[in-house]
């Protein structure tokens, strides 16, 4: 594929995380943006409905995981990479869940903070930052 093509699409999905980002409120269930944008160690929790929470988390996360892998499948052009990091994504999901429904369940205002950066990996794509420079340092080692 022609270079320029490749830098224009990997743009388009980059737009995309950007509108995905921007249309957040629009798009997806999550009492947790307004909470999170105030002075939340000082306040309640919000009410939520754990399932609808949980399916919108994860739809989110699913979204930017694709997003995500297209951007490194057009960057390096690599199935083994793509493999390797649907692995990462769906190892790093199950392990974020699980302190994700806690604090969900069980909120607690000293809690706040760590459940404010478990909620960050599960709805930005965190893991796109951290895989991109990954690979790329393990490309020019190789």
């Amino acid at each position: 594929m022609h270079r320029l093509v490749t830098y224009l699409l990997v743009g388009v999905l980059l737009l995309f995380l950007v509108l995905i980002r921007a249309y957040e409120n629009v798009l997806f269930y999550d009492p947790y943006l307004t909470f999170f944008e105030n002075d939340y160690l000082y306040i309640d929790s919000p009410r939520r409905e754990v399932a609808k929470l949980v399916l919108f988390t994860t739809l989110r996360f699913v979204l930017n995981t694709l997003i995500s892998l297209g951007v490194l499948y057009l960057v390096f052009r690599d199935k083994s990479i793509v493999k390797f990091s649907v692995i990462v994504y769906v190892v790093v999901y199950i392990l974020l869940l699980i302190p994700f429904l806690y604090f969900v369940i069980n909120p607690k205002q000293e809690d706040y903070y760590l459940f404010f950066n478990v909620r960050r990996f599960l709805i930005q794509p965190i893991g796109l930052i951290l895989l991109l420079p990954a690979f790329y340092y393990y490309k020019l080692k190789r």
